[in-house]
């Protein structure tokens, strides 16, 4: 792969290909049919996570312990040609083993009598409708009574094959898998186009002599429609559903945090002063960008877009009346900046001006479109990441076409979070056909989901206000503030070596460490040498374990050359020899035993002065590391020792590494992220942030009460906040502590501004956010105070005080208080997290109800 997954790619890749393993299983010693879903968020990388499932179905991938089919056959399906375009797009930019010669459009001349192995086909519903001529055939009327509304055994005139005759012949060959791909797979699923419906059942099912297809993986946001199809598939066996977490996906900074919604505060026509609006947050937008682009000294520069987007039979003159109100906005704005992607296909004339059609897929690399009007052809499949501004001409009860839209421009520009900026971090939707009652049905649907769309992750305001750093708070407080300890979740599959190499070749990118990857390759090398010394008897006995096949030990004397190369091979099993040295791979990486089997030959032989004995050297060598990796103390050894190398290189070389930009930063973060253990990460100092100004309970809407003394506020040093009752008493009372002068509500989304502690529930790691940080002056320094008001009716509340306690236990020292504040009959009761006994009664605890009543607890 060209990319680094995230954690929650390799995590649903992993779960896919155990799912593709067990199918192709099934389908072999079986003949059973048997399918399966891929559901996530929109922005979370479907296609990325299919990519690295392909290289891994095509050629086998360590990393998954997964073995090539080699017989493997994909069709990837959508109902849009532009869209397959697409993501045959994005599947060349992800993968570096994959070849563009083996992604094949199946156009209407294709003709086969069977797919070929190793190559991924894309197919849409048009190719396989009773008009394509790749189904249709010659004796229409005698076919078209026989078959009904599709035509799968029909045959255009001269031509050997349908495309259903090669379904069907791939499908029968012993030697092949087929696999199916169902893109959007809600679609196509029932709820639309009867013909398109039919076409994806008759795919899954099969008809007359074609069977079904052998495995069928659905990809969406959601897949409810998909598996209610799967469910009553015939003979078709339902494997487990591969499911990311929205809450990764938007700790990984690859989509917005925030949806903000603009309205008129009243009712009317305010279709006009609400472009300008726009246009303003576009050219602000722009500015923003242009200025963090110089700031980061970082040549890939964001260029925003506007969205207009208009109902289906828009009025040309109107939407003339909002490209003149954009223009004289903004009249550094080019007048060839505006493009359309209606599905005329041609120039529109709105008003006076001329607007040229661009395809969907074309537009974000397209940046001289600034502007662009659209229907509803881009509600789903399109991405485009530097659509930061929409306006919407839709009417206030055409909420889905917005919503759909609106989950299509979430993505972050530069695939990553922007550090303390909610403005970068945010896109803006105008919505002047709305008022504020039935803008409330955008929020619900953005924030549930519906059988088309997913819920979005992150924050929806309607109306917020811009908050900024507390002028009246010094650089003393924002320095404690950014020296808080905050926690990283930790991966499941983490690697300390991977860790490590990762690492190293950061440092070399960033000529921090000159030949950091050799150097790291190096003390490992060493690492395992030393084991070797320690270990000689246990690896010994491994090695001969290994050389023994079918009864007979192989002896192989490499200096004295009693048995040639030629002779080894035929004696000892290599396939035996290969399959050990594999699973000392998955223990050493794949990339360390490869450059660690050359630093054991390189000590017997040399390439350049005898080829030969070096390649002898090679195989020896492949088998003291296969006997290595059979010891099983190698793994802990190991990893403690990559871990460490790891961790003292980013002491070492932390210092440097906060100089460099951003988009570096990010990368740093990435590796520290890479552990089975929580990580601690650097808080970053927040310079905007946006906040509700009201509340709506009921038909009522009030506004939010505003509170002094944040460390954010906005011009008038106030901050907007809804606190229950017993955190108004919290905020009171640590307000009047003795010097006490700062606040911070600790936002409840992920971000690098927001305090992060990781606790284990079960077997799974998740990220507890405190709701206070409290700032005060002690002797002269500033000190700073966790007080979290804890829930005590939730499943988690234990587990999360438990992590709590674990932190407190390794970061006291960064805190003078860190408590957890319940209610108990009607009283606020606290926990001092910095004691001994305190923590010690909260890991043997059961009930955390008891806790807080328990001795080792005082009144708050």
């Amino acid at each position: 792969m060209k990319f680094t997954l995230k954690d929650y790619q390799a995590d649903a890749v992993r779960d896919s290909l155990e799912n593709l393993n067990k199918a192709r299983t099934y389908w072999h010693s079986h003949s059973d049919k048997s399918a399966f879903s891929l559901t996530a968020v929109t922005g979370a990388g479907k296609t990325v996570m299919a990519a690295a499932a392909f290289e891994a179905l095509f050629h086998g991938d360590d990393e998954f312990d997964f073995d090539a089919d080699p017989g493997a056959v994909v069709i990837w399906f959508s109902d849009d040609p532009s869209l397959n375009e697409q993501t045959r797009f994005r599947l060349r930019e992800s993968s570096d083993r994959i070849n563009h010669t083996d992604m094949v459009v199946v156009e209407n001349t294709f003709s086969r009598p069977k797919f070929e192995a190793g190559k991924i086909y894309f197919l849409n519903t048009q190719k396989l409708s009773k008009n394509s001529l790749l189904v249709r055939g010659h004796d229409q009327d005698e076919l078209e009574e026989k078959a009904g509304g599709l035509f799968p055994e029909t045959r255009p005139d001269l031509r050997a094959y349908t495309i259903w005759d090669t379904i069907q012949n791939t499908i029968e060959d012993p030697e092949l898998t087929l696999y199916l791909v169902l893109d959007e797979a809600h679609r196509g699923m029932g709820n639309g186009n009867k013909e398109k419906s039919t076409i994806v059942q008759r795919m899954i099912n099969g008809f007359g002599a074609v069977p079904g297809i052998p495995v069928v993986w659905g990809i969406s946001a959601t897949v409810e429609r998909f598996n209610k199809a799967i469910e009553t598939a015939i003979k078709r066996t339902k494997l487990p559903d591969v499911v990311v977490d929205s809450a990764k996906v938007q700790e990984s900074g690859l989509i917005k945090d925030t949806i903000l919604l603009d309205i008129p505060d009243e009712v009317g026509d305010f279709d006009t002063l609400l472009v300008r609006r726009a246009t303003d947050k576009l050219r602000e937008s722009a500015m923003l960008w242009s200025e963090y682009a110089k700031q980061q000294q970082d040549s890939g520069m964001v260029v925003p877009l506007m969205v207009l987007q208009v109902p289906n039979t828009p009025d040309p003159n109107e939407i003339g009346r909002s490209l003149d109100a954009i223009f004289a906005r903004y009249p550094e704005l080019p007048s060839s900046s505006v493009a359309h992607v209606f599905g005329e296909h041609a120039t529109q004339r709105f008003g006076n001006r001329d607007v040229p059609y661009i395809e969907p897929q074309r537009v974000q690399d397209s940046t001289w479109v600034r502007v662009l009007i659209a229907k509803d052809a881009i509600s789903t499949g399109w991405d485009c990441p530097r659509a930061e501004v929409m306006v919407s001409f839709r009417a206030a009860n055409d909420r889905t076409h917005i919503t759909q839209l609106l989950g299509r421009m979430v993505r972050s520009p530069l695939a990553r979070r922007i550090p303390g900026n909610e403005r970068l971090n945010a896109v803006d939707c105008l919505l002047p056909r709305f008022n504020r009652k039935t803008v409330e049905s955008v929020v619900e649907a953005l924030m549930s989901g519906d059988d088309t769309s997913s819920a979005t992750p992150g924050r929806i305001l309607v109306n917020p206000v811009e908050m900024h750093p507390n002028p009246a708070a010094s650089g003393a407080f924002w320095e404690t503030f950014e020296a808080l300890p905050s926690q990283t979740r930790p991966q499941r599959a983490a690697k300390p070596a991977k860790r490590l190499t990762a690492l190293a070749q950061e440092l070399a990118d960033d000529d921090i460490l000159e030949g950091a990857g050799r150097k790291a390759h190096g003390l490992l090398h060493q690492a395992l040498d030393e084991f070797q010394a320690q270990h000689q008897d246990k690896i010994k006995a491994k090695r001969d374990s290994i050389l023994t096949v079918d009864g007979k030990t192989v002896v192989a004397d490499m200096k004295g050359k009693k048995k040639t190369f030629n002779e080894f091979w035929e004696d000892a099993d290599m396939a035996v020899i290969d399959d050990a040295y594999r699973r000392a791979a998955r223990v050493l990486t794949p990339d360390i035993s490869r450059t660690y089997v050359e630093h054991l030959a390189r000590k017997v032989a040399s390439v350049d002065d005898d080829p030969e004995e070096f390649l002898e050297a090679i195989v020896e060598a492949r088998v003291t590391v296969a006997g290595l990796g059979l010891v099983t103390e190698v793994q802990d050894y190991f990893d403690g020792i990559a871990d460490g190398i790891a961790k003292d290189w980013l002491t070492q070389y932390w210092p440097t590494i906060k100089t460099l930009s951003d988009d570096r930063k990010e990368s740093y973060r990435q590796v520290i992220e890479m552990s089975t253990e929580p990580q601690n990460v650097e808080l970053v100092k927040p310079e905007a942030k946006f906040e509700p100004t009201k509340v709506r309970q009921g038909e009522k809407e009030s506004d939010l009460p505003t509170w002094q003394q944040h460390l954010l506020c906005d011009e008038d040093g106030n901050y907007p906040a809804e606190l229950n009752t017993w955190e108004q008493q919290v905020l009171e009372r640590e307000s009047n502590r003795d010097g006490f002068s700062f606040w911070y509500r600790n936002p409840q989304q992920p971000g690098q501004s927001s305090l992060g502690i990781a606790y284990q529930e079960a077997d799974q790691y998740k990220i507890l956010r405190p709701d206070f940080i409290f700032f005060a002056e002690q002797d002269g320094q500033v000190v700073a105070d966790i007080v979290d008001p804890h829930g005590l009716h939730l499943a988690d509340a234990l587990p999360k005080l438990q992590g709590l306690a674990v932190y407190a236990e390794n970061h006291a020292s960064a805190y003078r208080r860190i408590e957890s504040v319940a209610e108990v009959k009607g009283k606020l009761r606290v926990l001092d997290l910095t004691k001994d006994e305190v923590r010690e009664a909260i890991r043997g605890a059961k009930d955390v109800i008891r806790l807080f009543g328990h001795a080792v607890a005082n009144d708050y």
